[in-house]
């Protein structure tokens, strides 16, 4: 049996609070063995920013059937849960200049509200862009950043394991995102 929603972000909310701007069908279906199964995703149009991408989040729940055993087996039984974004791009955007978002990327090596030096990027883009891979470098030393996604128009603070408070203004960035196609495109940039 597998159960499957569409969600704004938020994990933890139950498939019958959230209200999202599309109809997933089936909500529910059985795949039989060694079989698949299609979901459609419909935009109910409603109304959604035309000058930037939206994101949500699919989940697909998979609960296995229940098996007959004895009483006197032991049985552990995992349902597994998978959430893949899902965005909608307006058809003001043109597909073709989703690559060149990582053009408006800049980087800064900031100190955040709890004085931890931080990397942040900021997009100028329309699109979303996730981040794999991103890693700082001072001199000889290579600081790694824990991966995300930046907003439209707005900006994230990457932040490290390691200590980063010697980390240069000027670091040279190295980076991976996710294209269109889920594949990782490596980019460089030098901190501002």
């Amino acid at each position: 049996m597998v159960q499957a929603w569409i969600d704004d972000g938020n994990a933890g909310a139950s498939p019958d609070e959230i209200k999202v701007p599309f109809v997933l069908m089936p909500p529910v279906f059985r795949v039989e063995p060694k079989k698949g199964q299609t979901l459609r995703v419909m935009y109910t149009g409603d109304d959604l920013p035309k000058d930037r991408e939206s994101v949500y989040w699919l989940n697909v729940l998979e609960i296995p059937p229940k098996p007959t055993v004895e009483a006197e087996q032991n049985l552990l039984q995992l349902a597994f849960r998978t959430r893949i974004k899902l965005f909608f791009r307006p058809s003001a955007l043109e597909d073709g200049n989703a690559a060149q978002a990582r053009d408006q990327l800049t980087w800064k090596v900031v100190r955040n509200d709890k004085g931890v030096t931080v990397l942040r990027a900021e997009n100028r883009s329309p699109y979303y862009i996730s981040l794999s891979q991103v890693t700082a470098k001072s001199g000889e030393e290579s600081t790694q950043f824990d991966p995300g996604m930046v907003s439209p128009f707005g900006s994230r603070d990457f932040v490290s394991k390691r200590d980063t408070s010697t980390l240069s203004a000027h670091a040279e960035i190295s980076y991976k995102l996710l294209n269109d196609y889920g594949a990782e495109v490596a980019g460089t940039a030098t901190a501002e």
